[in-house]
């Protein structure tokens, strides 16, 4: 009886606790928020002095006294105290508006929480994922592998005898799994990916040019002319400015498409070499069906220019990107909490206060 309670007075939500970008979709409405997994806080009283787009705007350009810090590394919490506090704002800030419950009463936050986890963390960082989300508000927090998340918000025919598989590229991992009967059958879980890119790229710029640049500049650089594959219009330029480290002044470079993809090539290899490894160890009668229906790419990494057309290449099978792919796993997350039947199949494990 409770539970129908709190269902009408809360919105049940869920959320993709992603290493670069937290998304959170309220149930019935879609999603509400975007921001980046960042906080801003004050080093001597600890306070909390922004989250999301506006923390970030912080990183590299803060004072000795503040702090702009991502509390996830690999899709995993490192920060625990911080990780909660977002969480706890995020949460709030969906129930801020009035619902449509018993005599619109406002809406209070204590939701049923579906998380989208890396395939490949520890029941320890399971347990921090549902103590964070449970300390933050949540009267129930459950836990779906993002692979499993990410084939349901892309509508793929996971719970079929057919075989399915799915890449997600997120910004702490890369998550590979083919998928049957409603459970992965194989996967691997790759602490490899939008930061290793960014890391790339700054690695390039100092070793062949001796300039240094920070992870944001590399991140808008990655995503203005950054490829995997020759496409379309492959002689774009981009100019980068940094710290000439000879002469510790201000440097600008022009720097073309085909520098960054020599710059990302090492990182972006190790994602194939994962896809081609877990493609040796399914089973001869799922490969058929990969073979058949091909791999699909999701998260913010499938955005790459040429990442689709690299990997066809490479392997030998049609590689398909899905729609809206930075949006797959928290609409995975939606679709359980819409279907309860599914969550009970798919969830790792939950729990109530």
């Amino acid at each position: 009886m409770f539970g129908k309670i709190w269902e009408l007075l809360s919105c049940d939500i869920g959320i993709d606790l992603g290493t670069v970008n937290t998304l959170v979709l309220v149930k019935g409405k879609g999603i509400a928020i975007r921001e980046p997994t960042v906080v801003a806080i004050h080093k001597k009283t600890r306070q909390i002095l922004a989250i999301g787009t506006e923390a970030k705007r912080m990183l590299g350009r803060t004072p000795a006294v503040i702090e702009a810090v991502r509390p996830l590394r690999n899709g995993v919490i490192s920060d625990f105290d911080t990780t909660e506090a977002m969480l706890k704002f995020f949460i709030q800030k969906v129930h801020e508006n009035p619902g449509r419950g018993i005599f619109s009463l406002p809406k209070i936050p204590r939701p049923r929480v579906v998380v989208g986890i890396p395939s490949g963390v520890t029941e320890v960082e399971r347990r921090a994922v549902q103590d964070a989300c449970l300390s933050a508000g949540a009267r129930e927090a459950y836990l779906i592998e993002e692979p499993m998340a990410a084939s349901i918000g892309a509508k793929l025919p996971i719970e079929d005898p057919e075989g399915v598989m799915i890449v997600d590229i997120g910004g702490g991992t890369t998550e590979i799994a083919v998928i049957s009967l409603g459970g992965m059958v194989v996967n691997k879980s790759l602490r490899v990916a939008g930061d290793e890119l960014d890391q790339e790229i700054i690695n390039y710029m100092r070793m062949r040019y001796g300039v240094l640049i920070g992870e944001r500049t590399a991140e808008d650089v990655k995503i203005e002319i950054g490829s995997a594959y020759p496409v379309g219009k492959d002689d774009m330029v981009t100019v980068i400015r940094g710290r000439d480290l000879a002469t510790g002044l201000p440097k600008s470079l022009k720097i073309t498409t085909a520098e960054i993809r020599e710059a990302l090539a090492p990182t972006v290899s190790q994602m194939i070499t994962a896809i081609q490894e877990i493609l040796e160890e399914t089973p001869p009668e799922l490969l058929t069906d990969i073979v058949e229906r091909g791999i699909y790419l999701a998260g913010g990494g499938a955005l790459l220019r040429g990442l689709d057309k690299r990997i066809a290449e490479e392997t030998k099978l049609p590689v398909y990107v899905a729609d809206d792919p930075l949006t797959t796993v928290v609409r995975g997350c939606g679709e359980v909490l819409n279907n309860l039947n599914l969550l009970s199949k798919v969830k790792v494990t939950g729990g109530l206060r």
